[in-house]
């Protein structure tokens, strides 16, 4: 299970991304454990409840992937660990990849134009 957490070097490097805990209220979670229970999901595709126990909860986890993600904490995460890897050369900045399995060609390839022209057919009556 290691291979799904973060390093010293990355979490230092993102460390001081997270917000300061609030002085009063109940006391946070670590951020490291939740940061490494969130990318064990995003690696392995498992779901939520799947969570190993070691990581805390799953709906603790679920619930800091959430408030991470609408706040831009992970984006800013990303880029950090990108920016490092490229400057490592672990990986090169200008290449990207698609999966072609995820990506539609168009709505007609699916079949979706016809039932789309029908149902908008049955609204317009």
């Amino acid at each position: 299970m290691e291979r799904h957490r973060l390093t010293d070097a990355q979490w230092n490097c993102i460390a001081d991304v997270f917000p300061p805990p609030a002085k009063t209220g109940h006391p946070p979670p670590n951020r490291r454990l939740m940061m490494d229970g969130i990318l064990h999901i995003l690696r392995t595709g498992a779901p939520w409840r799947d969570l190993p126990k070691s990581f805390g909860p799953w709906q603790t986890v679920w619930y800091w992937f959430n408030r991470w993600n609408s706040n831009g904490t992970l984006d800013q995460v990303l880029a950090r660990l990108q920016a490092e890897c490229v400057d490592a050369d672990e990986i090169d900045r200008e290449l990207w990849c698609v999966d072609g399995t995820t990506v539609r060609a168009a709505r007609c390839a699916a079949g979706g134009g016809k039932k789309a022209t029908r149902a908008s057919q049955l609204i317009t009556r």
